[in-house]
This record gives C-alpha cells, structure tokens and sequence, in this order.
C-alpha cells in the first residue's frame, strides 16, 4: 500500500524511472525540518510554492527550487506571469488549486491548468527529494521525472542560491 496518492504513485509507476516514496511524520514535513530530523541535504530537497498575481487577471503557478535557493519574484516570477506584482499564494489558495497541503505540496499530478515552472538548478541535481501529496510521505526521484508532464517548464534564474 502506498503512503502517497494513488494517482501519484500510479504517475510514478508509468514514468519507468527510479523512485522512492518515504514514510515522514506529518509534524515534520515543512522542508527544514524534514532535513534536519531525517539526515536529508537541504541542496537535494525542493520546494514547491504556489504564486500568484496581485493585480491585473487572476493568474497562479507552482514553482519548484531548491531548499537552498530563494524564489526570484521581483525579477523572473513577476515577468513571467506578466503581473506589475506577484506573491505567495496562502495556504487555503494553495489547498484550493492544488488540493495539497503546504508542505506536502508535490509538482506532480496537478491540474493541466496550473503552470509548473522548475528553476534550472533542480535539473542539475542527482536527486530531489519532493512533497508526497501530502504531509506524511516525500518522494526521492530523478529530477527528470518532472518533465514526465505536459505542463511543466525548467526556467533559468527562477530562483538565486542564498
């Protein structure tokens, strides 16, 4: 039985790629913490976060980065949702759209409507260990595996190293 969804697991399945989906205490799901307490490096774990405009037409993307990389969104967020101002998406939009919880949020199996935009750094990565869909589960795989989607797009300086 799996710990993840069962879209995503089945999702999982069909890529043919490698993956592991490991079991994590709910409390501890927020990206530094699942880190600390599981002996994971912050460089191979990424963060999905939900943005969206301020003004003009309504309009939202996840974007994926590293944990040791800070999200671009005065410069390359902004221009690329073609918004005069972006931010975070609150919890209760997120749960909305993606139908996740913060920090279990996962790139993978959203509605064809969200864009995914993946900072180029997460590419170059062995291995990235994502949200499971929820907050009791994180998925180890390839980074190629979120290309494995329709709508997602790798976009160089998404996000700078801190």
């Amino acid at each position: 039985m799996s710990i993840t969804l069962p879209e995503i697991e089945q999702f999982l399945q069909q890529t043919g790629l490698e993956y592991e989906v490991w079991p994590c205490d709910p409390q501890l799901a927020d990206t530094a913490r699942f880190c600390e307490h599981y002996g994971v490096a912050l460089e191979n774990s990424a963060n999905a976060i939900l943005v969206r405009s301020k003004t003009g037409m309504e309009k939202y993307a996840l974007c994926v980065l590293l944990a040791t990389h800070r999200l671009n969104t005065n410069h390359t967020v902004r221009k690329k949702l073609g918004a005069r101002k972006v931010s975070f998406a609150s919890a209760e939009q997120t749960r909305e759209l993606t139908g996740m919880e913060i920090g279990g949020v996962t790139p993978l199996c959203l509605p064809a409507n969200l864009a995914v935009w993946v900072d180029a750094a997460v590419m170059d990565r062995e291995y990235v260990v994502l949200g499971g869909g929820n907050r009791s589960s994180k998925i180890k795989a390839d980074p190629q595996i979120l290309l494995q989607q329709a709508n997602v797009e790798v976009v160089p300086d998404l996000a700078k190293q801190v």
